[in-house]
């Protein structure tokens, strides 16, 4: 079994505000920093986000790829790959957990798989700067829609 990585933060959000940015594919480019392009190919029932083709540019690694999301209530959401250029790999989660009135715990999980080898201890590096950035993209993201909606 892949082994993963996992890296927590807490945001001055209420849990359905930190979903609500997380679900927003479209906006994906204006906070994430790697992903260029996203579009959202299929939407389950509530109109949620079953398939999404990602276009992504980190430096030496660019990617196309499509991940496929489940949503487990209102406070979790996983993908799996579905296809890629660059990777054999591509799990991973957002788990939200209360912490307090305003406030939400964020557990980003993730395992990367390249098709290129890599050394265990380089790709878990990589990962973590990858979860490390999302997760404070995901943070300043929702904390400045918090405090303009709040003025």
């Amino acid at each position: 079994m892949a082994e993963h990585t996992s890296s927590s933060i807490t945001i001055e959000a209420a849990p359905a505000d930190v979903m609500g940015v997380i679900a927003d594919f479209a906006r994906y480019p204006d906070w994430t920093g790697e992903v260029k392009d996203a579009e959202v190919l299929a939407t389950d029932d509530q109109g949620r986000a079953e398939q999404v083709r990602l276009v992504m540019d980190a430096g030496a690694i660019k990617d196309d790829q499509v991940l496929a999301y489940t949503w487990t209530g209102a406070h979790e959401v996983s993908w799996t790959l579905v296809k890629s250029q660059m990777l054999r790999q591509l799990d991973g989660s957002y788990l939200l957990r209360p912490a307090g009135p305003d406030a939400t715990e964020v557990t980003y999980r993730l395992t990367v798989d390249v098709k290129m080898p890599m050394i265990g201890l380089i790709k878990r590096k990589a990962e973590k700067v990858i979860i490390d950035r999302a997760l404070a993209g995901l943070k300043k993201r929702v904390e400045a829609a918090a405090g303009a909606g709040a003025q």
